[in-house]
C-alpha cells in the first residue's frame, strides 16, 4: 500500500495549518470582495489542449483519460481553463465579475519540494476590467494575504507585451518569439550560460543571439533603463500598459515589494500582458509562492468570439509552497474543550449533553473508549482540554453531571445548564 508518486494525505497537525492558511486566504478574498467559485475537475481534452489554454508545454504534463463512452477527458492542471469555460458558457453573466476557487489541480511533472503531483491552488480573477486598475488591486491583495500569513514577499512582474516588442526591437523572429521569453524566464535558475546554452539551439543569428545575451547580462534593470537601451519602445501598446501600471504600483507606495523584471514571462502561452510572480522576500525558499498575469484572450477564443472583449487578470497563490514554508511553525492543532465521559449505561446522556455543548459553538469531544477513567483524564490534560464532563449513572438519575475543571484542578455536581453557564463564561 502506498500513495502514488507525488501525491500525500493530510491530517492532524499539517491538515489544520492547512485548513488555517486557506482560512486566511479566503478571509483576505472575500475583504476584497471576491466571490467563491466551484469548477470542474473533469473536462473535455478538446478545450484542455486547445491553443487557446495551457499551450504546449503543458499538454505533456497533464493526466489524460477515456470514459466509458470513449470521449476523451482530461484532469484540470489549473484553475484557469475551467473558468474560463465557466464565462464563456455563460455569456448572460453582468461584468465585471470578482470570483475566488480554491482546489485540486493534477500535472505529471517532476516532483520537487513544494511542488507534488496532487495539489492545492488557491485563484482569484478579475473579468471585465482592463487594467492596470486590476492588477494593483491584486498585488495589494497578495501583499495583505501574505502579511497575514507572516510571509514577507516580493511581487515581480513585467508585461508579457512589453517583452515582445523589445525583442522584435532586437531582431528576435516571431516564430521564436515564445521560445526566447521561456528561455529568459529561466535567467534565475540557469543563470547566463543556461540561457546561451539554449539560444544557440534556437537557429537564431549570431548578431540577435549576442543582443539578447547583452540584455540578460544585466540584472537589474529599471522600465525607464529598457527604453533609454532600445529605441521606439516608449509609445508602443506594451510599454504604455508597463507604465500605466508602474504610475499605480508607486502612487500606493509598493515600488519595493513590487519590483519590474523585464525577464519575467510565466510559463503557460496564455498571458497577453501583465505577468507577476512571488517570492520569499528572505530569500530562505526558492520556489515561487503565487503567480498570474492577464489573459484577455482566452474565454472570447474559446466560444470563437474575437468580437466579444473578455479582459480578465488572475493569481493563483501556491499552497504547497505556502506549506512549505510554514510547516516548521509552531501551529497547535486545535483542541476540544470539553470532553464528556460517561460512566456506566449512560452513552445517551453522554450524547445528549455533547449535542447541547455543541449547539452551543463549544467544540466537545467524547469517550466511548470504556478505558480507565485516570487514563482519560491524564489524556485530556496532555492535549489542553480544559473540562471533563463525568455522567455516572447516579448523575443520570439526579438529572446532574461532574464538571471537571483540569486548569484549576477543581470539580462539582451541578445541572446540565449549570455546567453549560460555567463553560461559556470561562472560555
Amino acid at each position: 500500500m502506498q500513495n502514488v508518486k507525488g501525491t500525500y494525505d493530510f491530517w492532524g497537525q499539517e491538515q489544520a495549518l492547512r485548513q488555517n492558511i486557506q482560512a486566511t486566504l479566503q478571509d483576505v478574498f472575500e475583504l476584497y470582495d471576491f466571490e467563491g467559485t466551484n469548477t470542474t475537475i473533469l473536462n473535455e481534452l478538446e478545450l484542455l489542449t486547445s491553443k487557446y489554454a495551457g499551450g504546449d508545454e503543458i499538454i505533456k504534463e497533464m493526466y489524460q483519460l477515456t470514459d466509458q463512452g470513449e470521449r476523451r477527458l482530461g484532469l484540470r492542471y489549473d484553475l484557469t481553463i475551467p473558468f474560463a469555460k465557466l464565462i464563456a458558457m455563460n455569456p448572460g453573466f453582468s461584468l465585471p465579475i470578482k470570483r475566488y476557487e480554491m482546489g485540486k489541480v493534477f500535472r505529471d511533472g517532476p516532483v520537487k519540494r513544494g511542488r507534488l503531483r496532487e495539489f492545492q491552488q488557491c485563484d482569484v480573477d478579475v473579468v471585465g476590467i482592463q487594467g492596470p486598475e486590476a492588477e494593483a488591486e491584486l498585488m495589494q491583495l497578495a501583499i495583505e494575504a501574505f502579511r497575514r500569513l507572516e510571509i514577507p514577499v516580493t511581487v515581480k512582474w513585467n508585461n508579457r507585451r512589453f517583452l515582445g516588442e523589445l525583442l522584435e526591437s532586437i531582431g528576435v523572429p516571431s516564430q521564436e518569439m515564445l521560445s526566447v521569453m521561456l528561455t529568459l524566464d529561466k535567467i534565475e535558475k540557469i543563470g547566463p550560460t543556461g540561457i546561451q546554452e539554449e539560444l544557440n539551439t534556437k537557429g537564431l543569428s549570431k548578431q540577435v543571439t549576442d543582443a539578447i545575451l547583452e540584455f540578460a547580462a544585466k540584472k537589474d534593470w529599471t522600465f525607464e533603463d529598457v527604453c533609454s537601451k532600445y529605441d521606439g519602445l516608449q509609445g508602443l501598446p506594451g510599454a504604455m500598459e508597463v507604465r500605466a501600471l508602474q504610475v499605480l504600483i508607486q502612487s500606493l507606495g509598493l515600488s519595493q515589494a513590487c519590483p519590474f523584471d523585464p525577464f519575467l514571462s510565466r510559463g503557460l502561452s496564455f498571458y497577453t500582458g501583465t505577468v507577476y510572480e512571488i517570492f520569499d522576500a528572505s530569500l530562505s525558499y526558492p520556489s515561487s509562492l503565487g503567480a498570474g498575469g492577464r489573459y484577455d484572450a482566452i474565454i472570447g477564443q474559446l466560444i470563437g468570439r474575437n468580437d466579444i472583449d473578455y479582459p480578465t487578470v488572475g493569481l493563483s497563490f501556491g499552497m504547497e509552497s505556502i506549506m512549505e514554508m510554514l510547516k516548521n511553525r509552531a501551529n497547535p492543532l486545535p483542541v476540544a474543550s470539553v470532553l464528556v465521559i460517561p460512566i456506566g449505561d449512560t452513552a445517551s446522556e453522554a450524547l445528549s449533553i455533547a449535542a447541547e455543548l455543541r449547539a452551543n459553538g463549544i467544540r466537545t469531544r467524547t469517550d466511548f473508549t470504556k478505558r480507565k477513567l485516570k487514563k482519560s483524564l491524564a489524556s485530556a490534560s496532555s492535549q489542553g482540554i480544559r473540562y471533563v464532563i463525568l455522567i455516572g449513572e447516579d448523575e443520570a438519575r439526579a438529572r446532574k453531571v461532574c464538571l471537571k475543571d483540569m486548569n484549576e484542578m477543581t470539580e462539582s455536581v451541578v445541572t446540565a445548564e449549570e455546567a453549560l453557564y460555567c463553560i461559556e463564561h470561562s472560555l
